[in-house]
């Protein structure tokens, strides 16, 4: 095991990679510990998760709503959880982004570590402190940013996580390369899912430059005032697509992308190589890069995201691959291209 730390405005977070579930007690000697997780996860892992007191709900983007945020305050309760209690989210981003959230409101604010179980989680869900629920269709309208005390990388629980899961959390990983890291995307261009499933230093090696990604724009920028929007590359449209059609995150986030680069192309002198090639590398790790929708719908929903100024929304666009900037376009413009683009 070894960690890496951050300092954010109000507290360090350490991450520890390459670390053992096991050895969790250990960095919390005094609290007690409440797992929280979702059924999938619990089912793989009941053994290893059951030495400490566990609230589980269903899996899934549908159960991440404030229904499911009062079952696990109610189950703390019951269990008698109070200010020196330590809660644990263990699972994917559904689970990380609820026991953020309840970690902050219960009790006016609990302590909190997260264990990611997929690829997602590890690379994006887990980092940064945005903790959350959906309201119906509109993506994360509720939540906080708090920063958890540790995120623990215990690598063996990706050998439970299904394929599709995997492909999930590729998005985001090239999300990265994008909007921060040429040098990333060559690396992902040279190899496949198929080689970082199956090489366990490849991954692990993977996840921690992410994890190096993300943090460094997140403490530079904790509540999101200027370069911290460059992690919604591809989310604009993405959000809005995600929950009207109910399809994975990673998907919707590709088919964003691919979106953004279009409008890049138009708006922003992005070379249409580079955008073909960022097609080609969401294709080339199983990730959809178009969608059957009603536009009028995605732009009604669009309307609301939380990066919205006025009559317009805050885009990110790229330059060149590994290189993206915000610019504000007005609904007026958008809705021109927006056809052109999704």
């Amino acid at each position: 095991m070894h960690k890496s730390e951050y300092l954010f405005s109000q507290k360090t977070v350490t991450c520890y990679f390459d670390a053992e579930f096991s050895h969790l007690r250990d960095l919390v000697k005094d609290a007690s510990i409440i797992i929280v997780t979702d059924e999938n996860v619990f089912n793989e892992h009941a053994k290893k998760l059951s030495v400490f007191p566990v609230i589980k709900f269903p899996a899934g983007e549908a159960f991440k709503n404030q229904t499911t945020v009062d079952h696990v305050i109610g189950e703390l309760i019951k269990l008698g959880a109070h200010k020196n209690t330590f809660l644990v989210g263990v699972g994917g981003g559904v689970v990380t982004d609820i026991a953020g959230y309840v970690a902050a409101i219960y009790m006016r604010g609990i302590q909190f570590g997260l264990v990611p179980t997929s690829i997602l989680a590890m690379v994006d869900a887990a980092l940064g402190g945005k903790n959350g629920i959906d309201v119906g269709v509109y993506k994360n309208m509720v939540g906080t940013i708090r920063q958890p005390e540790f995120i623990f990388y215990d690598y063996a629980f990706l050998a439970t996580l299904p394929v599709k899961e995997w492909i999930n959390g590729f998005a985001e990983v090239i999300k990265h390369a994008c909007i921060k890291d040429a040098l990333l995307f060559k690396i992902l261009e040279k190899y496949s899912l198929h080689d970082y499933q199956t090489d366990k230093t490849l991954i692990a090696e993977l996840i921690e430059k992410n994890v190096e990604i993300k943090n460094g724009i997140v403490t530079q920028d904790e509540f999101e005032t200027g370069e911290r929007k460059l992690l919604n590359f591809g989310h604009t449209v993405g959000h809005a697509i995600e929950n009207l059609h109910s399809i994975p995150h990673g998907h919707a986030v590709s088919i964003g992308m691919i979106a953004a680069c279009n409008l890049s192309v138009q708006m922003n002198n992005f070379h249409a190589n580079d955008a073909a090639k960022i097609v080609r590398l969401l294709a080339k790790y199983h990730l959809p890069v178009d969608v059957e929708t009603d536009h009028e719908k995605i732009f009604e929903v669009l309307k609301m995201d939380k990066k919205r100024k006025g009559n317009g929304v805050q885009f990110i666009l790229l330059k060149n691959i590994g290189t993206a900037e915000i610019q504000f376009i007005g609904f007026t413009d958008l809705q021109k291209h927006f056809k052109e683009i999704v």
